[in-house]
């Protein structure tokens, strides 16, 4: 079996130490095994654990639907009902964020377009940030 120092598995997955070392700790990396000298290592399901999360974690998925859904691949028996939930759950909030940000952005393009490139006193995006004043 191949084993891996923790430099090794973070260069393998994309991954800092600090990162593996923070998934240790809260329990989505099981504890690595240690050598003689009491460095962590690491081993092939180890190595596709760390992948499988980093994965998740690029997919936008939260530390705690990660946890979910570990725990559920883990069960390979299992329905993949609750798997398809987590997944459309998070679809909806990307959704949902995609939509803020074009609304952000159409704002935000209105405010730069009312720009004259005058002086500041003038300016209309330092205008459309300043608070109203309470008459």
């Amino acid at each position: 079996m191949t084993r891996l120092a923790i430099g090794d598995l973070a260069k393998r997955t994309g991954t800092k130490v600090e990162t593996i070392r923070y998934y240790e700790r809260i329990g989505l990396l099981p504890a690595p095994g240690r050598t003689e000298g009491n460095y962590r290592s690491y081993d092939e399901r180890h190595l596709g654990r760390l992948s499988f999360v980093r994965r998740a974690r690029d997919l936008g998925f939260s530390l705690d639907q990660v946890r979910e859904l570990l725990g559920l691949a883990d069960d390979r028996d299992r329905s993949c009902e609750a798997v398809d939930v987590i997944a459309r759950q998070h679809l909806a909030e990307v959704e949902r964020k995609i939509e803020a940000l074009t609304a952000l952005r159409e704002e935000l393009a209105d405010v730069i377009g009312r720009c004259r490139r005058g002086t500041v006193a003038e300016c209309r995006i330092i205008e459309a940030l300043a608070p109203v004043s309470a008459t």
